[in-house]
This record gives C-alpha cells, sequence and structure tokens, in this order.
C-alpha cells in the first residue's frame, strides 16, 4: 500500500461534505476545527455541548459549521433527515456515552446511545445507499482486556467488564457485522460504501472539561490552590493528545476517498508510542511540574468501580499501512495540554480558537509518514512498513 505524506494526503478533504456526530463533545469540537481548517464543508448533529465550559462554545466552533443540528444519536428519523440533507462524502459517528464511571450509573442509556445510536448512523448509511466513507469511533476499551504487558491488536477479541467497555466492544461487532452483510469490503468498487472503526487510548487537550476524566480534575486543583485527588495512581494507560488519534482519523478517511483497497475497510488502534504508556501518577506529577506548582493525594478506595489497570494498544498495523504515527511525546502532550489551559484562564471568556489552530499546525508540522524501514513500537515488536 502507497504511504503518503499524512499531511499532504489531509488534502483530500479539500471542499467535501463531512458529516460529524458528537461534533459539540471535547474530540467532536476539535475535529471540527480541524476539517473547516482543511477547508471541509462541517454539518454537526449531537446534543448540546455537555459541560460548561465547553471547546464548543470557548472556541465558536458552531460558526464554522454548514449546519448544526442539536438532536439525539437515538433519533433515527432526525438523524436520516439530517444526514440526507448534508449529503456527505465523509460520515465521522463520535456521539456517545463516553465515561466509564457514568455507565455504571445508567447503564440502559449507555448501551442504548453507544450501541443503538451506532446501529442508527449505519442503518442511515444502508438506506441512503450512496457511496461515502464512515469512520465509526469507538474506543481501546473495546477489546477484552486481560491486563496483559502487550498491546492489544486489531484482530483480538472484542468484551468489556464495565457496561462502557461492553458498549464499545458490541458497536465494534455490529460494525463488522454491517460492513459484512451490506458493504463488504471486496466489493466496495462496485457500492462505494468504506466503513471503518477507530480505537484510541485515554486522550488529554486542551477543552476537557468532563467530569471523571483527570486533565479536567488536575487543572481545576491546580487553579485553586488544592491538591489533585488521584483515585487510581497505579493505572497505567495509553495517554495521547487529541491531536493524535484525529490525525490518525482523519488520514483514514482521507486514505479510503482516495482508494477503493478493500484492507482499509477494517478495525485500527490509533495509540501512543511507548513513552504514552504511563501510570497516572506520572501523568499528575509531570502535569504539576509543567504546571510549575501543586501536588496530588492518593484517594485509592478498594469499593471503587472496576476500571483496568493496565491496558496498551498495538499500533504497527496503522503505522504500517496507513503510514501514520505519533508525533507528538508524552512531555509534548502535557505541555501543549497545559499551556492551553492557562491560556484560556487569562483569556477571559476570549476565542479559544487561535489556540487551537497553533496547535493544529504544530502538530501538522510534527505529522511525519512512516518509512520502509524496521519501527520499533510500543509493544516490544518491530514491524516494516508496507
Amino acid at each position: 500500500m502507497d504511504v503518503t505524506s499524512a499531511p499532504s494526503l489531509l488534502s483530500e478533504l479539500a471542499g467535501r461534505s463531512v458529516f460529524v456526530t458528537g461534533h459539540t463533545g471535547f474530540k467532536g469540537s476539535w475535529l471540527t476545527i480541524w476539517l473547516s481548517q482543511l477547508g471541509a464543508k462541517v454539518s454537526g448533529y449531537s446534543l448540546a455541548a455537555p459541560t460548561s465550559p465547553s471547546n464548543f462554545e470557548a472556541s465558536g466552533v458552531r460558526e464554522l459549521l454548514a449546519s448544526h443540528v442539536e438532536a439525539d444519536i437515538r433519533d433515527a428519523a432526525r438523524l436520516h433527515e439530517s444526514i440526507e440533507a448534508a449529503d456527505p462524502e465523509v460520515i465521522f459517528h463520535l456521539a456517545a456515552q463516553p465515561l466509564v464511571r457514568e455507565s455504571y450509573q445508567i447503564p440502559h442509556e449507555t448501551m442504548e446511545v453507544n450501541f443503538m445510536g451506532t446501529c442508527n448512523v449505519l442503518e442511515s448509511v444502508r438506506r441512503r445507499n450512496k457511496p461515502c466513507v464512515l469512520v465509526v469511533i469507538t474506543s481501546d476499551k473495546c477489546y477484552e482486556n486481560r491486563e496483559r504487558l502487550w498491546g492489544y491488536r486489531e484482530d483480538e477479541a472484542m468484551g468489556g467488564h464495565d457496561p462502557y467497555s461492553a458498549s464499545k466492544g458490541a458497536a465494534e461487532l455490529l460494525v463488522a457485522s454491517y460492513r459484512r452483510s451490506f458493504f463488504p469490503a471486496h466489493r466496495v468498487a462496485e457500492h462505494g460504501i468504506k466503513v471503518a472503526s477507530a480505537r484510541a487510548g485515554n486522550v488529554i487537550g486542551g477543552g476537557d472539561w468532563a467530569k471523571d476524566r483527570i486533565v479536567p480534575d488536575i487543572v481545576s486543583h491546580l487553579t485553586t490552590n488544592r491538591p489533585v485527588p488521584v483515585r487510581s495512581p497505579r493505572s497505567v494507560r495509553p495517554w495521547q493528545h487529541v491531536l493524535e488519534p484525529l490525525g490518525g482519523y482523519l488520514t483514514l478517511a482521507a486514505k479510503m476517498l482516495a482508494s477503493d483497497e478493500p484492507t482499509l475497510c477494517d478495525g485500527w488502534n490509533f495509540g501512543p508510542n511507548q513513552d504514552g504508556n504511563a501510570t497516572v501518577r506520572e501523568l499528575v506529577e509531570q502535569f504539576c511540574e509543567t504546571w510549575g506548582s501543586g501536588t496530588w493525594q492518593d484517594l485509592s478506595n478498594p469499593n471503587q468501580p472496576h476500571e483496568a489497570c493496565l491496558l496498551r494498544l498495538s499500533i504497527e498495523k496503522a503505522i504500517a499501512q496507513l503510514g501514520w504515527r505519533p508525533a507528538w511525546n508524552f512531555q509534548q502532550t502535557i505541555e501543549h495540554t497545559a499551556a492551553w489551559y492557562r491560556e484560556f484562564a487569562e483569556a477571559k471568556g476570549a476565542s479559544m480558537r487561535d489556540a487551537c489552530l497553533r496547535d493544529i499546525a504544530a502538530y501538522s508540522r510534527a505529522m511525519q509518514p512512516a518509512t520502509g524501514r524496521g519501527l520499533q513500537t510500543q509493544s516490544g515488536r518491530v514491524s516494516k512498513a508496507a
């Protein structure tokens, strides 16, 4: 497979009609800004911004949209009507109930939103029956996590201990079922409907204010001179800046637009390099050091809801077949995140869009295509680019 420079490849999205579900959320708002910067015509479908403040409001994302529909992903009729009106060439499905701990409180709603919401998107694409690229965003937690040391590969079993993880594993199975039943990859040149899924690790970056997420907790406590509460300091996560997986999603979509290669219609992992696999404690301590002040306190509770202690992703496939690879290391990820929140605190209500665009420009410059030589990956194995 041809490995094209990622920044130049993304120009494939210029002038395209792109439909984004969940565009008011943390990742969705960043994706919308980036797509707009690339020259895409973006239509959004989502509930209202899930937090206040939010990056959607702080960066004036609504002003960038060709259309903005506030509606529930479970409303199949409204969703289909909105997709028909937008007539997209590309769909990014991000709308979700995104929180593990919240899923223990609202398991039924989590399943409805994450599974049936995904089904509604797939069904709309099937009913519409027009060529398009669909990238369904799930989670690294879709895998049956056995707390092992090496990263999970895309062909491993789906699973999930908690309702959130189970809903994402189920969504992956649903995507695979629709692809096999209605949009077979080996016949993509005939029907033109290209469906892939993307699984990313723990994403951080400016503009996230969701509850039960570590970076919003860090920032809220550092800005008020309080110790940061940490409930799982020894848990290992694949930390990455929000632009890392978004760069992966965009690269994948651009490749699918440019090619009828059947192997693109599959599941893809987008995670960090080895240094991004760090404990929660290491993240907090590095953030405090970068911020210039702050302490933390261990609030571990053996009776708290189960969350995985060890989770890593294998990214060999994306490196070898997409030419995508992580661009920022752990320290750069924290530096850009901390700088964004500092600027927000000093902006006093001014737009943060320029801050997002600066990060996007810096990240785009750092994006490098994978080379043909052996690549050391975060699972400790070596693979060769195709």
